[in-house]
C-alpha cells in the first residue's frame, strides 16, 4: 500500500492538469502498476491531488458512516431462524437452498402467523419478508448472520494407522485422479469417538460419501471389528437409493482385511485405497468427517450402549438434512483470476438429491418417491430433534470426557469447560 501511495502521489498532479486523452494514458499506467480498477485509480488520483500524503504527515481518519440496513428487522430475525433450521449453512449454500427451505417450512406450518412453539412464534414472516430473503446475496446473508455464528469445539485424536495387510493387492487411488462421471463411487472412513485417550473400547462412526453427488450414509458401530464394519457397509448399500459401484478407503486394518474385500468382491464392488498419510487422496470423506460427524456428534467419548443408541437415532436425521436439503459445490477444473494466478473452479451449489436426479440413473418412480420424501421433511422439526439428541449426548458424555481431559491434559481444563458450554448452548 505504501508503494501504491507513492505511485499515486507521483501521477496525481499531472493527472488533474492533463487533457482527457493524456488522463487515459496516465490511468493505464497506474492501473498496470497497482492492479486497481480504473474507477478506483481515478478516485485515488483525484484525492491525492487535493491532499497528497507526505512523510511524517498524519491524516486523521474520518469516521466511517454506518451502512443503512437494506433489509428489515423481521427479515433478519427470520433469516437467523431459517439458518438455524438448515443446520448452519454458509451464505453461498443458503442462497441456493433458500427457496427449498422456505417452501418446506411453509408447508409444515413453521412460518405461519402466530404459531406458538414453531419456528416463527412472533409472526414476523410475510410475503414481503419472503421476497427479502429470496433477494439476499450470499455475502449479505453471511454479514447479517455474523452475530449468530458458533465458536470452535473440542478436538479429538486420530486412530488411522496404515495396515500392511493386503495393501499391495489393492489398487491405489490418488488425489489427482479424474472425478467419477456418474453416481455410485463412494469414499469411506471411520471416526473414533474416543475423546482424549485410545484406551479401552469406544464407538466408531462409519461414514460413506458419494464422490459425484455428495450423498452420505452414516452409522455408528460398537468397535472396528470386521463383523461390525461389514454390518455397517451392508446397511449402507441397502439404504443408499442407487447402486454402489465402488468403495475407496484409507489403509486402516478395519477395511483392508479378507472379510471386507471378499464382501466387496461378492457384490462386484470395485475396491481401492488411498496412499498412506495422504489425506488429499480422500478429500471428500475427510471433509465430511469434520462437518458431518464431528459437527453433529462433537469430540466426546462414547463407549456405552445408551450413547450408541442416541447416535443411531441422530444419524438418519442428519443424513436426511444433508442429502435432501443442504447444497454443496463440486470442483470442475482450474482457471486463472484477473492477476493470472491459478484458481479452483466450482459448479453452482446443488443438493445431493438434485445432483442424483440430474445424473438420470434412477427410474421415474424412484425419482418421484425421493421427491415426495423430500417434501415430507420439515427443516425446523429436524433441527429440534437433532438439538434434543445432541443435548442428550452432552448429558451422557460431558462429565466423563471432562474427567478424561483433566487426567490427560490438566492445563486444558478451562478450554474444555468453555467448549462444553458452547456445545450446550
Amino acid at each position: 500500500m505504501r508503494s501504491r501511495a507513492e505511485v499515486t502521489t507521483r501521477y496525481a498532479k499531472a493527472y488533474v492538469k492533463a487533457a482527457k486523452k493524456e488522463r487515459g494514458r496516465i490511468l493505464d499506467e497506474v492501473v498496470s502498476v497497482t492492479g486497481w480498477s480504473r474507477d478506483n485509480a481515478r478516485r485515488r488520483l483525484t484525492a491525492a491531488a487535493k491532499s497528497p500524503p507526505g512523510p511524517g504527515r498524519q491524516v486523521a481518519a474520518r469516521p466511517r458512516r454506518a451502512r443503512a440496513p437494506r433489509y428489515s428487522y423481521d427479515a433478519t430475525k427470520v433469516l437467523q431462524r431459517v439458518w438455524a433450521a438448515s443446520g448452519g449453512q454458509c451464505g453461498k449454500y443458503l442462497t441456493a437452498s433458500m427457496r427449498t427451505q422456505l417452501d418446506a417450512l411453509e408447508r409444515h406450518g413453521e412460518l405461519a402467523l402466530e404459531a406458538p412453539g414453531r419456528l416463527d412464534p412472533h409472526g414476523r414472516y410475510s410475503p414481503a419478508v419472503r421476497a427479502e430473503l429470496l433477494s439476499m446475496s450470499a455475502a449479505t446473508i453471511d454479514r447479517y448472520l455474523a452475530p449468530a455464528r458458533a465458536s470452535d469445539q473440542l478436538r479429538g485424536t486420530s486412530t488411522t494407522k496404515p495396515s500392511p495387510l493386503l495393501r499391495s493387492s489393492i489398487a491405489v487411488r490418488k488425489a489427482g485422479d479424474e472425478v467419477e462421471a456418474e453416481p455410485g463411487f463412494f469414499e469411506g472412513d471411520t471416526v473414533a469417538h474416543c475423546g482424549p485417550t485410545l484406551k479401552g473400547e469406544f464407538a466408531r462412526t462409519v461414514n460413506l460419501t458419494c464422490v459425484h453427488t455428495g450423498w452420505v450414509f452414516t452409522t455408528t458401530v460398537r468397535n472396528n471389528a470386521h463383523t461390525h464394519i461389514l454390518g455397517a457397509l451392508t446397511a449402507g448399500v441397502a439404504a443408499i437409493p442407487f447402486a454402489v459401484s465402488g468403495l475407496d478407503f484409507d489403509n486402516g486394518s478395519e477395511f483392508l482385511n479378507h472379510a471386507v474385500i471378499t464382501w466387496a468382491a461378492d457384490r462386484q464392488i470395485f475396491f481401492t485405497r488411498s496412499r498412506p498419510y495422504k489425506k488429499n487422496d480422500q478429500a471428500t470423506i475427510e471433509s465430511k468427517n469434520n462437518h458431518l460427524v464431528r459437527r453433529y456428534a462433537f469430540y466426546y467419548r462414547y463407549d456405552t450402549d445408551a450413547e450408541r443408541a442416541v447416535l443411531a437415532r441422530l444419524w438418519p436425521l442428519v443424513n436426511d438434512r444433508l442429502n435432501y436439503l443442504t447444497p454443496t459445490k463440486k470442483p470442475t477444473g482450474y482457471g486463472t483470476d484477473r492477476h493470472g494466478r491459478r484458481t479452483r473452479l466450482y459448479d453452482k451449489p446443488a443438493t445431493p438429491l438434485e445432483r442424483l436426479l440430474t445424473a438420470h440413473v434412477l427410474a421415474a418412480p424412484q425419482e418421484a418417491e425421493l421427491m415426495a420424501y423430500r417434501d415430507t421433511l420439515n427443516p425446523a422439526d429436524l433441527a429440534r430433534r437433532i438439538a434434543d439428541l445432541q443435548q442428550r449426548l452432552l448429558v451422557l458424555a460431558k462429565d466423563k470426557t471432562e474427567q478424561l481431559y483433566l487426567a490427560s491434559f490438566p492445563s486444558a481444563l478451562p478450554n474444555v469447560r468453555r467448549g462444553i458450554r458452547v456445545q450446550a448452548s
